[in-house]
């Protein structure tokens, strides 16, 4: 959420269509729910009230010393009072404090008090908010990321379960978000049915402070590749080229030129083939013939509509021609939206290697559409499961048990269930790519299972296994291996077993010489001084980077993980 400041001025017209009704603020410490209530308040002409504050005016004292006198159990029965007693009142607004939902009795008090609105961050954001904050005594630890996840992951079902309405923070500045809330509050209180999820989400892949113009936003949710706005605002003129594939295209391009158009802008259609196995040079030509017969120049923006591949060669093409132009990513696959439209990894295959040629190129923004994946096949869905499982697996056991109790939801393409997955998959990489854009580091930690998988790509032939299908097939290797060098038990090589087999997912690799194997992995991107370096599991949600193993255990690894004829 932006701290840039507009003037919010009281409006009549929203004072008289919300009435004398309570807004009731809920969500995580960092959300912004003193800062939005209080332009909430001066925009609908309504009083502010923070139970916090209301606390500390009744005791006369700061909430830690309360923490550190009476304990958490005592400060919860001092906020109970407190929440009984603003209730009451009418035509306010309140902010709550972040854990005052965990008491059952407080949902129903706040939620028969007054329409509840579940202000939603991510964990980065609110990292980022509380970060230096000595005031909440909850996030006085060592590790405030790992605190906020936790806490997170407890409270949010109870903000959802109180709350009648769901808006995300992200990054938006406050007179849009106040803006944008009164809207839905207004249909809610008149009675007009509305969505109870925010159809959008909005993060932030940012790479330092002092370096804005190579941030950039994620826009996820469901039926927005229509919203040009986004799209325009990005624009460094009123021209943009659409690469897109023989599958997309006839699905999406009409719609996505339409509604550029109707803001002005002139789109220039690329049609590729679709598919793994033009993933290379003669491809790659396609696009810079076409760029170079419609005359584009440095301002004239590509986009890229479309798969993983689709990606990866607008991404390359971006890079390369003029030397650099700009270019958005629109993944229409869940592969794609979760993993390879993020970070700014963009190439093609060679005979020798998968993704041996190209170039780290940030995208200007990333618009991941989940009503595209309607069209997607079920292969290409639990495909994209692959990449998503991997997130829990490297550094989210939050995110990995959540997974576990939703792959049905997932399977069935509930919603508001792959937005979740989706948002928090983006979230994850953003972070890794923002701590390592260029994979010197930690970004390498995303290749879980990705060397054994690329393997099993190139040795079976590009497109005959999906890379989600080889990625599964690889993380399972990549756990036996953990299990075989004592770091995890079986136990934890069954478990990651069982959620890739209830994605639908492979979990052995194919048959194939392991000499070949080795052969092939030795072509791997991550090979340092003519060693392969392997991602292996410390345990479930950490995982780590070695290069000193012997050839003979990954030879016994291969030989117990693969189809048994």
């Amino acid at each position: 959420m932006s701290n840039r400041k507009k003037s919010i001025v009281f409006d009549k017209k929203t004072k008289l269509a919300l009435g004398n009704v309570n807004i009731i603020l809920v969500g995580m410490m960092g959300a912004g729910k003193t800062t939005i209530g209080k332009s909430l308040a001066r925009y609908t002409g309504k009083q502010f009230f923070d139970s916090d504050h209301e606390i500390q005016e009744r005791t006369g004292v700061k909430i830690p010393v309360i923490f550190e006198i009476e304990g958490e159990s005592g400060f919860r029965k001092r906020e109970s009072q407190v929440l009984r007693r603003l209730v009451r009142k009418n035509d306010i607004v309140l902010a709550t404090g972040g854990g005052a939902i965990l008491s059952r009795d407080n949902r129903r008090l706040l939620k028969h008090g007054g329409i509840v609105v579940y202000l939603r961050a991510t964990v980065n954001d609110l990292y980022c908010r509380t970060q230096h904050d000595k005031n909440r005594p909850l996030l006085q630890t060592k590790d405030l990321r790992a605190k906020l996840t936790e806490l997170y992951a407890q409270r949010d079902q109870f903000y959802r379960e109180a709350a009648h309405i769901i808006i995300d923070t992200g990054r938006q500045n406050i007179s849009a978000l106040t803006k944008e809330l009164i809207n839905r509050l207004i249909a809610f209180n008149s009675g007009q049915p509305i969505d109870k999820e925010h159809t959008m989400r909005t993060l932030s892949v940012e790479f330092s402070a002092s370096a804005e113009k190579r941030n950039y936003p994620i826009y996820i949710g469901n039926g927005i590749l229509t919203r040009a706005e986004l799209i325009v605002s990005c624009l460094r003129q009123k021209r943009v080229a659409i690469v897109s594939n023989s599958t997309v295209a006839p699905l999406y391009l009409d719609k996505l030129s339409t509604a550029l158009e109707d803001h002005g802008v002139r789109t220039i259609p690329i049609i590729i083939q679709d598919g793994e196995a033009y993933k290379n040079w003669e491809t790659l030509n396609v696009i810079y013939d076409a760029l170079l017969k419609n005359h584009c120049e440095r301002n004239t923006t590509i986009l890229a509509l479309g798969g993983g591949v689709v990606g990866d060669l607008t991404g390359f093409a971006a890079a390369t021609y003029l030397r650099g132009v700009p270019f958005i990513q629109i993944p229409t696959t869940l592969l794609a939206q979760v993993d390879s439209s993020v970070g700014g990894k963009t190439g093609i295959n060679h005979a020798l290697g998968k993704n041996m040629i190209g170039a780290f190129y940030q995208p200007r923004m990333v618009l991941a559409d989940s009503a595209t994946l309607d069209t997607l096949p079920d292969r290409e869905l639990r495909a994209g499961l692959a990449e998503i499982i991997k997130y829990g697996l490297i550094r989210d056991p939050v995110f990995f048990e959540w997974l576990e109790q939703n792959m049905q939801r997932l399977l069935a393409r509930e919603p508001v269930t792959l937005i979740e997955a989706i948002q928090r998959s983006c979230e994850n990489k953003a972070e890794i790519v923002a701590a390592d854009e260029r994979e010197s580091g930690v970004r390498a930690l995303l290749n879980l299972g990705h060397t054994f998988g690329h393997a099993i790509e190139n040795g079976m032939g590009y497109g005959v296994w999906l890379h989600g299908e080889a990625v599964a097939a690889g993380t399972v290797l990549a756990a036996e291996l953990s299990r075989r060098m004592k770091f995890i038990p079986e136990a934890d090589v069954m478990r990651i077993r069982r959620i890739f087999q209830q994605a639908g997912l492979p979990v052995e690799a194919p048959r194939m010489a392991p000499e070949k194997y080795l052969e092939l992995m030795s072509l791997d991107k991550k090979v340092s001084a003519g060693k392969t370096r392997f991602i292996v599991l410390n345990r479930i949600g950490e995982a780590v980077m070695r290069a000193d193993i012997a050839p003979q255990l990954i030879i016994e690894t291969l030989s117990a993980c693969m189809v048994h004829e």
